[in-house]
């Protein structure tokens, strides 16, 4: 392992430490103000959704971001761990029987498995809206538009036309298979719409221009593309205790992926492309953007 890979990978632990202990403290005990108390069961099962370990990657996106363009980083914190709550309450559904059906996320028992299927749907249906919650509140020490901003881009990513409405599509993909274009759309949405949403979020909170936020959003797009195209393949060649969690899902269900479509070295060279065009959208920032450059790498040579 080279000292920069080394040295990435300690960034992205240390960040992760960060947002543990960030989500941890918003998930604690004590009620906020217009909170009339916090149920411990519930509370207990959000906090197993969320408090489990994970590379933590997209809020790391959102921090690294805006550390390119010099925004608040304590701001960035708060707004990183909104993120990993509308990611975590997405994986809390997904895990239910009604939908991906699995009993495992990251080596733990999905939280459904651990509770119960109603508290599992309530700790995601809690997870979605605190993200909101975390965005608003005045320790997001942000001018009101930009938490404005965000509040939209990350509604709209995570809704209908993003995240949900991908994990419809998805659903709707095990009985009828879509075509290339079908599959590239329900991963972009499903999978991709929230990574381009913590990149483009950086930039909001850094009070950036048009330009570097259309960078960093066509960034976060190719990074998206990148990790789905990833988890593909590992779906297809690690195993369960490798990955945490079921692998050979898609395969036995008959769902069409682009690496089922093209093959695995089709992949590994669009892996390679994508992570080029993502270098170069970043290539005027210089030095600066080497931490997010590593990122794409990371994202598509990951093992887990």
């Amino acid at each position: 392992m080279d000292s920069t890979h080394s040295s990435f990978e300690q960034r992205l632990r240390d960040n992760a430490g960060k947002i543990e202990a960030t989500l941890s403290r918003l998930l604690g005990d004590a009620s906020l103000s217009d909170e009339i108390v916090r149920p411990v069961r519930l509370l207990s099962a959000m906090r197993h959704g969320v408090l489990n370990g994970g590379k933590r990657l997209r809020p790391f996106l959102v921090m690294e971001s805006s550390a390119l363009l010099d925004g608040n980083a304590d701001a960035a914190l708060r707004v990183g761990a909104a993120l990993e709550c509308v990611h975590c309450y997405s994986l809390v559904h997904d895990d239910l029987p009604a939908m991906d059906d699995d009993d495992l996320r990251r080596g733990q028992p999905t939280v459904h498995i651990a509770f119960d299927y109603a508290t599992a749907i309530l700790a995601g249906d809690s997870l979605l809206t605190y993200a909101f919650d975390i965005i608003a509140a005045p320790e997001t020490e942000l001018p009101a538009d930009r938490k404005m901003a965000l509040v939209l881009a990350l509604a709209r990513a995570s809704g209908i036309g993003g995240m949900a409405g991908g994990q419809a599509l998805d659903l709707a993909a095990e009985k009828e298979t879509p075509d290339e274009n079908g599959i590239t759309t329900l991963q972009a949405m499903k999978t991709g719409a929230l990574i381009r949403c913590a990149c483009e979020a950086g930039a909001i909170i850094a009070g950036a221009g048009v330009e570097d936020r259309r960078r960093l959003r066509t960034f976060g797009e190719k990074i998206g593309l990148a990790f789905q195209l990833a988890d593909d393949l590992l779906d297809l060649t690690a195993d369960a205790a490798t990955m945490g969690k079921a692998t050979g899902k898609d395969a036995a269900r008959g769902k069409g992926t682009l690496v089922g479509l093209h093959g695995q070295e089709w992949a590994e060279t669009t892996l390679a492309r994508l992570v080029t065009e993502a270098a170069d959208l970043l290539s005027g920032y210089g030095d600066k953007a080497h931490v997010l450059v590593e990122t794409a790498r990371f994202v598509a040579n990951r093992r887990n």
